[in-house]
Formats: structure tokens, C-alpha cells, sequence
């Protein structure tokens, strides 16, 4: 009897640990960073469009129709690619920046700052109205910092931000939301493809330095996805069948070289920190062009959707998404579903250089 109350006693907190909440399985790891704080766009963003007045929001049915939490305003049927690293990391889901935990010790394992429509240009999603561009992003990243000076002296501070994980991935926003919209912007009139690249990378290169400056120095830097095979370029009936917009793709590779060079160079040049480039470009080229050896089905449209390839109108409220979600490599007309953000998140945290380079993410949490 003794021995069985102490087997008990031993297994009860183990079983706490990894069985369901709700939310899904729950790791048995321990955090292998200190927090995690995240800048990106609408494949990052976890409900702050919710509390801006934006056009662009997720916080309706049938988003989140496969979220515990049901529709948060996260732009997929369920979990993003920064909810599954940070699962693999040890960590809880990041509060979203603009709610009310986003305070008090809530903030000590990190915030997510993304925001739906934004860009690495200020002026990039204007025209779907308020969003947090990078900037704003890195600006409410100073306002968080001031809560943590307030619960942390300066040296436990410096080491905590030292060993936390900067997930930036933007871009995307730049260029369907700007560059490859000439009827809302001039960006494509006044600058040739390379010259964009080269004007993103140079403004992409002035934040990630400010946020080195306020005390990161493990960053990870996720390259733009193959736009020209999103559901929305597919529905624009440039491509033959089963092709991507070519040109769509061949820009956005520009953007994405230029960052693998500034990954090369800004570890160079900044001894004891560390940038990695995700390469979700490869990743999600990888999953299309292998479909059926991920377990998907279908890889030119949307499962929630409008319009040829369910792509000309996004996920409205209330629309009735397809069954077998998990078949699919599209949520909607521009986002993946949880089941491709899975493995965009395991390929950066444990991939090859070809997935993460020049380290994956579990190799930095490591240094």
C-alpha cells in the first residue's frame, strides 16, 4: 500500500504535464529560453487586429473552428507556426499585445506583437486600415521592456533578454499589400524588384538592430513564404494549372537572398548573438511539391474560401470550411493551415542548415 501511494505520487505530476487541457497536448519539456516575444504579420498574430479598427481580423467563425479557444483571431483553423515553436519549446501561448494579459508577470515568458496587414514599410496595409507596422511593433516592445525594468533589476534583466528568442518574420505584407498592388500603391512604379528588396532589407536591418540595442541577441528570422502559390495569386489566373505565379515567387526570392546575406553579415559583425534565417520559402515549396508524402491532398486553394481557388474573397463569417482540413496546405486565401505551420515549426527548430540556417533553434537555445 505504501508503494503504490508513492508510485502515485510520483506519476500524478507527470500526468498533470501531459495530459489534454484543452489546448492540446502539453510538452514535458523545460523552457529552453527565458521568453519569447514575437513581431510579424497575420501569420503571427494571435489576436491583435481584435482591439484595432482594421479590416483585417480572424476573430470570427470558421477561424479557429480547430483552436481551443475558438476563434482568437489567429488567421487559420487553428495553431500558428509561433504557437507550435513555442509548444516545442517549453513555453505557454504568447498573450497578444493589445489584450489585457499582456501585463504583470503574464509578460514574463514574452508577448506577441504581430499584427495582421502590417509590414516591414510604415505605410505597407494601409489600405485595410489600423495596423502595427514594424516600428509600432518595436515601439510597443519598449512599452513591455518598461513593465520588466519595473518587476527585474538591470543585470537579471540584461541575461533574461540575452537568453530570450526574437522571432521576426515579416514581409509578406510588403508585398501583397504594397509592392504587387499597384492599384492601392506606386512602390512597383518607382522601384524595380531588386531596389524593393534592397529597401526592405535596409529598414528591416534599422529595427532588428534597435531590438539588438534594447537587449536581444538570439533572433530568428523567418524568410517570406512562396507567395506566388498562395490561393490569392493562384485565383488571379496568371499561372496554367498547377503552377505558381513565377514572378510572384522570383521577387519575393530576391527579398529572401538579401536576408540570408544580412543573417551572414550580422553574425559577423555582432559577436555573442546569433540570427538564424527559417528558410519557409524551401519549406513550403517542399510540402507543395510533395504533397502526398506530408499527407496533403490539395494544394491550390483554400479551404475556406471564394472565388476560383477559393482565393478572390478570404474566409467570410460563418462560411462553411472544408471538412478535411488536415488535406490541405491552405487555410484560406493567403494563410496555411495549423497542419502546415506544424511543420514550418519543426523544420525551424530542429531542421537541417537547409531549413534554419546557419543553427536551428534548438542549437541556439543552446549557445
Amino acid at each position: 500500500m505504501a508503494m503504490e501511494v508513492k508510485l502515485i505520487a510520483l506519476i500524478m505530476p507527470l500526468i498533470a504535464v501531459i495530459c489534454s487541457t484543452g489546448a492540446g497536448v502539453v510538452a514535458a519539456v523545460s523552457p529552453q529560453f527565458t521568453a519569447i516575444f514575437a513581431f510579424g504579420d497575420s501569420l503571427s498574430d494571435p489576436g491583435n487586429n481584435n482591439y484595432l479598427n482594421s479590416l483585417a481580423k480572424a476573430n470570427y467563425v470558421p477561424y479557429g473552428v480547430d483552436f481551443y479557444q475558438g476563434p482568437s483571431g489567429r488567421f487559420c483553423n487553428g495553431k500558428t507556426a509561433v504557437d507550435y515553436l513555442g509548444d516545442m519549446l517549453g513555453m505557454p501561448l504568447l498573450p497578444a499585445y493589445t489584450t489585457t494579459f499582456a501585463a504583470g508577470r503574464n509578460i514574463l515568458k514574452g508577448v506577441n506583437y504581430a499584427s495582421a496587414a502590417g509590414g516591414i514599410l510604415e505605410e505597407t496595409g494601409q489600405n485595410l486600415g489600423e495596423r502595427f507596422s514594424l516600428s509600432g511593433q518595436v515601439e510597443n516592445f519598449e512599452s513591455t521592456l518598461n513593465q520588466l525594468r519595473r518587476q527585474m533589476e538591470d543585470e537579471e534583466l540584461s541575461n533574461y533578454l540575452a537568453k530570450a528568442l526574437a522571432i521576426m518574420a515579416l514581409g509578406s505584407n510588403d508585398y501583397i499589400n504594397n509592392y504587387l498592388s499597384p492599384n492601392f500603391y506606386t512602390s512597383s512604379y518607382f522601384y524595380t524588384p531588386k531596389d524593393y528588396a534592397d529597401l526592405l532589407i535596409n529598414r528591416y536591418t534599422r529595427q532588428i538592430l534597435a531590438l539588438h540595442s534594447l537587449g536581444f541577441r538570439k533572433f530568428l528570422l523567418a524568410g517570406i513564404g512562396p507567395l506566388g502559390c498562395i490561393p490569392n495569386q493562384l485565383a488571379t489566373g496568371l499561372p496554367p494549372p498547377g503552377k505558381c505565379v513565377a514572378y510572384t515567387n522570383d521577387v519575393v526570392g530576391m527579398f529572401n537572398n538579401r536576408l540570408v546575406s544580412l543573417v551572414d553579415q550580422l553574425n559577423s559583425n555582432y559577436n555573442g548573438s546569433i540570427f538564424a534565417y527559417g528558410n519557409t520559402f524551401g519549406a513550403v515549396m517542399d510540402i507543395i511539391n510533395n504533397a502526398k508524402t506530408y499527407g496533403f491532398s490539395v494544394t491550390d486553394r483554400g479551404c475556406c474560401g471564394i472565388g476560383r481557388n477559393r482565393g478572390q474573397i478570404t474566409c467570410l463569417p460563418f462560411s462553411m470550411p472544408c471538412s478535411n482540413r488536415n488535406q490541405y496546405v491552405f487555410w484560406d486565401a493567403f494563410h496555411p493551415t495549423q497542419a502546415v505551420n506544424q511543420i514550418l515549426a519543426r523544420r525551424a527548430y530542429s531542421g537541417t542548415p537547409s531549413d534554419c540556417y546557419p543553427v536551428n533553434v534548438q542549437q541556439m537555445a543552446l549557445m
